[in-house]
């Protein structure tokens, strides 16, 4: 078993950027937009992953990383089963959260707020944009559900291929959902453990009011 006091012995110094209130953007967006690309260019691994956290009628949180597939001043989008934990979860309450860790670049970007289902059309065009194993795959795949074996979505998989052949439908079960932010923290990991930490939350005038807080 793995020496539990080496774990703890675990230190890195976070050195490489900080984050002021002077050279962050006033709007949240732009900042996210700036570190995305940033973290795009430096070519982190799989950038654009995100962890989502949900709560179920049970009151337990409950995590799972997801992949952003478009942002704006609406909110974050990203794809996914309705009728999985996370989507059976956000029909019972549609708060949520989401986070982003780029490691290499030392930087922590958390949002949270309200979460919809975007239009069908925007669903539908995403989904015709997919790749045909993957567009299948959301018809093979019972997501959440117990199954007694991979041969069960092999077999899925080879059904709905010989069934829809090269144009798969939108399968009524899938589709995206949008998280529209009301509080926006980043994290900039420094030297000391003194990290910079940012948090923009949104006010009735729909300002956003930026605030530091301490790490």
């Amino acid at each position: 078993m793995l020496d539990h006091t080496s774990i703890a012995d675990l230190r890195k110094s976070y050195e490489r950027a900080e984050l002021n209130e002077d050279a962050s953007h006033a709007d949240p967006l732009k900042q996210f937009d700036q570190w995305l690309g940033e973290a795009i260019s430096a070519q982190v691994p799989e950038p654009n992953a995100m962890t989502l956290a949900t709560v179920g009628s049970n009151l337990r949180p409950s995590t799972r990383v997801v992949l952003i597939k478009g942002f704006d001043a609406q909110g974050i989008v990203w794809y996914t089963n309705y009728a999985s934990r996370k989507g059976l979860e956000l029909a019972g309450n549609p708060y949520a959260a989401l986070q982003f860790h780029w490691v290499e670049l030392e930087r922590v970007v958390r949002i949270e707020g309200v979460v919809e289902k975007v239009l069908d059309e925007e669903s539908d065009a995403y989904f015709h944009s997919r790749p045909l194993d993957s567009r299948i795959g959301a018809w093979a795949s019972p997501q959440s559900e117990v199954i007694s074996g991979r041969g069960v979505l092999i077999a899925n998989a080879a059904k709905f291929g010989a069934k829809f052949m090269l144009q798969p439908p939108r399968p009524p079960h899938w589709g995206g959902y949008r998280l529209k932010p009301d509080n926006w923290q980043f994290w900039q990991g420094r030297k000391s453990r003194l990290h910079d930490r940012l948090r923009y939350t949104l006010q009735d005038d729909a300002r956003w009011l930026r605030e530091r807080l301490a790490p």
